[in-house]
């Protein structure tokens, strides 16, 4: 069989598949899932993740495993999920086990935000990106490291206002240098209650060859990258892979909903004078060894002549800031709300 008949043949099967498929008996859509279950459903279709809220309760779910986590204590078996044409189905059992969940009483103790770590980036050596500029007829240079310090003690503030309860931390907040693992260190050995968790926020200035790059964004950890988020000693030997798993990937998907809130918040305070350049995924060293939902942040380009003169004003780099607030606000509203998407590890 030639190479043309071969392709014809196998387009032909692929049809006559999509026509005479049948979805299992009893299996409805994640929309049909959530009206049965009258519950709130988060879904990341980057990682294929779901997490279902109701009555203070969480299932979570991936479509790769017959496994779910329950209220983050509990293990519990569930039929494969069915993809049809790129939407995905469950079956009965599945809902049958989400309700008996949420008609259980709910766990006593709420999930909460205990702390937020705000990462100033480089300082003392490290000027970070270097830009020389003319204001006002003379030559100035600016430095990443004084931008980034600026902005992250400006955030620290706001928040110290507004979470008097929550432990509001800086990296640095003087021009010294720390090396990026002392930074990783901090935000891991930072104390929290036993339902507490802590949100990683990585400051920084962008940098290019092309003079007209321009615009913000915000990274999180790439969802191929895999981080050892419980320890050995705090989860049963057999059960830690799968635990360390789904952990891994609700900090993934929390760090995508952190980065969108503060691209959405940047987009409001500064979207008039630098575009967004949107959501971004890397597997940055600060945001892959802190084990907790962690994004960074790229506030403009120091090399483009028009945003490099943004980034040195004041009054400018405080909307930066409001930007970012506003997005770790409404997190941090959302997480508490829903008792908390993941807890201290």
């Amino acid at each position: 069989m030639n190479k043309k008949a071969l392709l014809c043949l196998i387009t032909i099967l692929t049809i006559v598949h999509l026509l005479f498929a049948e979805i299992p008996k009893g299996y409805v859509t994640l929309d049909t899932l959530q009206k049965e279950t009258q519950s709130t459903l988060y879904w990341d279709s980057i990682t294929d993740t779901g997490i279902l809220e109701k009555n203070g309760h969480q299932l979570i779910f991936t479509t790769n495993s017959q496994i779910a986590l329950l209220d983050y204590s509990k293990l519990t078996l569930i039929d494969s999920l069915y993809n049809e044409n790129g939407t995905w189905y469950v079956s009965q059992n599945f809902i049958e086990n989400a309700n008996q969940l949420f008609n259980s009483v709910p766990p006593e103790n709420h999930f909460r935000i205990g702390a937020i770590l705000i990462d100033a980036g480089h300082g003392g050596k490290d000027p970070g990106a270097v830009e020389t500029v003319t204001i006002g007829g003379k030559k100035v240079t600016l430095q990443e490291k004084d931008m980034t310090l600026t902005v992250a003690k400006d955030l620290h503030n706001k928040l110290s206002r507004v979470y008097p309860d929550k432990k509001i931390l800086l990296t640095r907040d003087t021009d010294t240098y720390l090396s990026l693992s002392e930074r990783v260190e901090i935000a891991n050995n930072v104390s929290l209650a036993e339902n507490e968790a802590i949100l990683y926020v990585s400051i920084h200035v962008n940098a290019a060859f092309d003079k007209n790059a321009k615009g913000f964004e915000v990274w999180y950890l790439s969802p191929g990258a895999r981080r050892n988020v419980l320890s050995e000693s705090s989860a049963d030997e057999e059960l830690l892979p799968i635990l360390n798993s789904m952990l891994e990937e609700e900090f993934t998907t929390e760090s995508i909903l952190i980065a969108k809130y503060i691209l959405d918040g940047l987009n409001t305070e500064i979207g008039e004078n630098s575009p967004s350049r949107g959501l971004k995924a890397e597997e940055w060293f600060v945001v892959k060894n802190a084990k907790m939902p962690s994004v960074l942040v790229e506030m403009g380009f120091i090399t483009n002549p028009s945003e490099s003169l943004l980034l040195n004003d004041a009054s400018y780099l405080r909307k930066v800031s409001l930007g970012i607030y506003n997005g770790l606000i409404s997190f941090v509203t959302h997480f508490e709300r829903s008792r908390g998407f993941t807890s201290s590890q």
